[in-house]
């Protein structure tokens, strides 16, 4: 698991309008002890309701729902005072959503279909600050990613030093700052400052889109 010790169980917020396939994934995720699923969400207004009253360590939306849709409700989620990580949920139909996710600035994109420990597992990892990407979707993210940054090509990343090298192939692997730090020996602040240059060199706007990156120019 990536990241600080963490108090489990893990508080989680759960927002999808289908009621089976919540109750589904609360008794998923719910199995080993480690996650509470503390409040469940039919739409993006019941979520961010949800998200002000129990304060969750992260959040799992899907982003067709009725009403307040869920890229609304991580728009406005972002907007909000320390917000918790959020991860979209989907479907390998849904491409378009996850490229519209990745711009708003979510911290994972996991299938509905993945493995139960999976899920869980990544739980864990947003809890503890990391980045988590389902590898079919990345797969499937890579190519049209790459292409829409041309400013990051591999001449771009030779840019970077050996150490921020060799921290983006841990933003690559989904670990977070303080995982990094232990990993390397170094302050958190001072990982912060690599990230904040590792995405200015790479021309991206998150950890997620850096992993992505990277990932599809082979780091990591």
């Amino acid at each position: 698991m990536a990241g600080r010790q963490l108090d489990l169980p893990v508080r989680v917020v759960l927002a999808d309008d289908e009621p089976l396939l919540r109750a589904g994934l609360r008794v998923v995720l719910e199995a080993e002890g480690t996650v509470d699923v503390v409040a469940e969400a039919a739409d993006g207004a019941e979520l961010l309701d949800a998200v002000r009253r129990h304060r969750p360590q992260v959040v799992l939306v899907d982003v067709q729902m009725p009403g307040v849709d869920g890229f609304a409700a991580l728009r406005a989620l972002a907007r909000e005072q320390d917000p918790p990580p959020a991860a979209v949920l989907t479907t390998f139909d849904l491409d378009g959503y996850v490229t519209e996710a990745l711009r708003i600035g979510v911290q994972g994109f996991l299938l509905k279909d993945a493995e139960p420990a999976a899920l869980i597992r990544a739980v864990l990892d947003l809890a503890a600050g990391g980045a988590v990407l389902d590898p079919r979707i990345t797969a499937r993210l890579l190519p049209r990613l790459v292409a829409g940054q041309p400013e990051c090509s591999p001449v771009r990343l030779d840019e970077l030093t050996l150490r921020e090298r060799q921290v983006l192939t841990l933003i690559a692997g989904g670990h977070s700052n303080a995982a990094i730090g232990d990993n390397l020996g170094l302050a958190e602040a001072t990982v912060k400052k690599y990230v904040s240059g590792i995405l200015a060199k790479l021309g991206a706007q998150n950890r997620v889109q850096a992993a992505l990156l990277a990932q599809g120019l082979g780091v990591g």
